[in-house]
This record gives structure tokens, sequence and C-alpha cells, in this order.
């Protein structure tokens, strides 16, 4: 008889923060041994994640705008119109 056995994914939140409605999160991943960067803007809806290396996790999570466009992922950024109403 064979067994099988699955291994759960293991998940930590190594940092946060948050502020003027963007939340920047650093997860630890210890099943697939990977940092990511979740970055999201509660005001548009909008998100990204990026995968992390240990050298350079922290950097990530301080400047994940920077990265991502580096990085070529896509994300919305408010027109300028949008901000002055957001400002309102």
């Amino acid at each position: 008889m064979q067994t099988k056995t699955t291994q759960r994914q293991q998940v930590q939140e190594l940092a946060h923060r948050a502020g003027d409605g963007i939340e920047v999160t650093l997860l630890w991943n210890s099943a697939e041994e990977r940092l990511t960067v979740i970055c999201s803007d509660e005001r548009t809806g909008d998100w990204f994640a990026l995968e992390a290396e240990p050298g350079n996790a922290l950097d990530v999570f301080h400047h994940p705008y920077a990265y991502a466009a580096h990085q070529g992922v896509e994300y919305s950024v408010p027109t300028v119109g949008a901000v002055e109403a957001l400002a309102a």
C-alpha cells in the first residue's frame, strides 16, 4: 500500500508596511524557499507581486515600484486628474 504525502506550504510574513493607501508585504515561502514582495493600492485595486533574492529582498520591499518598472511588471499609475480627485 502506497501512502501519499503532501507538503503543506508554509508562508510567513517577514515585513509589512502601509501608508497613503499602499500596502507592501514581504513573504517567505519555506516550502519553495522563495521570497515575494506584494504591493497593492487600495484606491485603485491594483496589485503586483515581485520575486526577490535574499540579497535584495529588503531593497525590493522598500522600492517595489522601481523594481516593478525594471522588471517590466505592469501596474496602474493614477493620472494627474485622479490624484487631484483623491486629494479633494
